[in-house]
């Protein structure tokens, strides 16, 4: 009982330290507190905010190859993504999800208490928005990670968009984009945009005349391969997977017809190889067959 008065008292005087206690509340409509409350628990929804933070951790942690020696994070807001990714990684670069494209220095501080921590990937601070890495070069990131980066995009005024293909441009061929987002933004699917996402290049054959230049261009799919399932136990919709480059995302089209001959012309090879050699086993066996009937 005397716990349970301690309880009331504290509670009662934390009631009244609040500023707004002494303001009188307008009387809301239904709508409107209906309003409130989403609008609350999408901004601190914490069933939503931890079940995502366990995917995502799960997700890096089984979803990172061994092989891979860079990762990327779109939009750092603290350190956590260090401690996610495997202890195989070497380079852990940052972004940010700041308009001037500056990292805070209360976030530069969190990777850098983590960096120590964890011991492993050496963090690499640079100063660049997350929908436009261009401290980073073409090509030459193994993995990157977006962990509900999106939806704090819009809020910052950044593109979502943009990132998503920032972060194919800067991924090798066959690296991996690991996303726990929100399954819908500004009314549009964010797996619907990542599947859609192509890469037009000029045509191997040249247009024929009064053709139109669209249609001497081609369209190839960035990501290849996207494997995706939905977060379950969450009151705010998001989704988690893996998305693999493509590895001809960066050849143009008569690159890639070039390499498909190539693959063709090898295929027939190994067939007539493999004609070739039961020919000659034909061969030895009637070859043995004849001098057994001889002797």
């Amino acid at each position: 009982m005397t716990i349970f008065r301690f309880a009331t008292t504290l509670f009662l005087a934390l009631n009244l330290l609040d500023s707004h206690a002494f303001q009188v509340q307008p009387r809301l409509s239904q709508q409107q507190c209906l309003r409130q409350n989403t609008d609350l628990a999408m901004g601190l929804d914490m069933v939503t905010y931890m079940r995502t933070e366990w995917i995502s951790a799960a997700l890096c942690t089984n979803q990172t190859p061994r092989e891979a020696d860079i990762c990327l994070q779109l939009g750092c807001e603290d350190g956590r993504a260090v401690t996610f990714v495997p202890r195989t990684i070497d380079q852990f670069i940052t972004s940010t999800l700041e308009p001037d494209g500056v990292l805070p220095v209360s976030v530069e501080r969190q990777l850098t208490q983590q960096e120590k921590t964890r011991n492993a990937a050496i963090v690499m601070f640079r100063n660049q928005r997350a929908d436009d890495l261009k401290e980073t070069p073409d090509e030459s990131v193994d993995v990157v990670v977006s962990l509900q980066a999106a939806a704090r995009m819009i809020e910052t005024g950044l593109d979502w968009k943009k990132s998503v293909h920032e972060a194919a441009r800067v991924l090798k061929p066959g690296g991996r984009l690991l996303f726990v987002e929100q399954t819908t933004l500004d009314g549009e699917s964010y797996l619907d945009y990542l599947d859609n996402l192509g890469l037009e290049v000029e045509g191997s054959e040249e247009s024929e005349e009064g053709e139109d230049d669209d249609a001497a261009e081609e369209r190839f799919p960035i990501f290849e391969e996207v494997g995706y399932d939905d977060v379950d136990l969450v009151l705010v919709p998001h989704v988690a997977g893996v998305a693999v480059k493509s590895m001809d995302a960066g050849l143009t089209a008569a690159e890639r017809d070039a390499k498909e001959a190539k693959i063709e012309e090898d295929r027939l090879a190994e067939i007539s190889l493999a004609a070739y050699e039961r020919g000659i086993k034909k061969r030895k066996k009637k070859k043995k067959a004849t001098a057994e009937e001889e002797a």
